[in-house]
Formats: C-alpha cells, sequence, structure tokens
C-alpha cells in the first residue's frame, strides 16, 4: 500500500526490519527513531509519514456521513416487550452494551436472550447477526441457549 504513495520497496524492508509493520506503527514511531533506522533519510522520512497520513483513517467524520451511519442501526428485541418499551424499541444494533447489576436480577439471561434474538431476520432485509459475548464470570451457557432458541423457533 505504500508503494503506491511513492514509497520504494526497499524503505519498506527497512522499515519492517525494523519492527514497524503498520501503517498505525508509522503512525506511533518518532520522526526521530524513523531517522535512526539506516538509510532513511530526512526527507524520507517526511514522505513516509506522509503517505501514512494519507493512508490511516482518523476517525473524523462529517455530520452527514454519521447521520446516514446512524440510519442503518436498528433494535433489537431482548424478548420482553415491556423491556423493550422502556429501552425505546430494543438494543441498538452496532453498539456496545453493558448491562450490570445485582447477582441474580438476570443479566445473564437477558444476555443469552439477546445472543438468539440477534440471530432473528429483522427489518430492512435485515438476516441476523453477530454477537461477542464478554463472560468475565463464567456464566456463559451454549445449553442455555439452545432453550431460548426452541422458544423463538430457531434451530
Amino acid at each position: 500500500v505504500l508503494q503506491s504513495h511513492g514509497i520504494n520497496v526497499a524503505d519498506i524492508k527497512k522499515l519492517k526490519a525494523a519492527g514497524i509493520c503498520t501503517i498505525r506503527g508509522i503512525q506511533m514511531t518518532t520522526k526521530k527513531r524513523l531517522g535512526n533506522i539506516k538509510g532513511i533519510s530526512e526527507a524520507k522520512v517526511e514522505k513516509i509519514k506522509e503517505a501514512a497520513a494519507k493512508l490511516a483513517d482518523n476517525g473524523f467524520v462529517t455530520a452527514l456521513e454519521y447521520s446516514d451511519r446512524r440510519q442503518t442501526v436498528f433494535k433489537i428485541s431482548t424478548g420482553s416487550q415491556e423491556l423493550d418499551k422502556l429501552l425505546g424499541g430494543g438494543i441498538e444494533s452496532m453498539s456496545i452494551t453493558e448491562v450490570f447489576g445485582e447477582f441474580r436480577t438476570g443479566k445473564t439471561q437477558l444476555s443469552h436472550t439477546l445472543c438468539v434474538t440477534s440471530q432473528l431476520p429483522g427489518a430492512n432485509g435485515y438476516g441476523g447477526g453477530k454477537v461477542i459475548f464478554i463472560d468475565t464470570e463464567n456464566t456463559f451457557r451454549p445449553d442455555r441457549l439452545r432453550e431460548i432458541a426452541d422458544r423463538f423457533n430457531l434451530d
């Protein structure tokens, strides 16, 4: 990728030999350290840094781009109509949701249910999704998912 921005293969190999293997790595490396790599001149450092800046996604988006992205967000049912009402229709897609509370208040049950309901086909041709379940207390039970899936007539 750097080659398409005018950085030659030999310089890319020198960066890799120095342990700098990604665009992010170039961004995080100081100009001084890059300049200390044998065969990389100050002019080359500037060129490499400039190429990396062009290639990197800086994370900034316009309000219009953000608005367009938000149009694809939808709600995932918790399995409870009342809880869905409280949450404005369910849990938002494309987001991280943290659930916390006292012992035995239904956090794991809710999480297991969301693992299943996120697989249900939804509006706008949505055919089911993926879930990351971060279990810090060893409460994830795949056999429990089967029972919940049966409730929603899923395989």
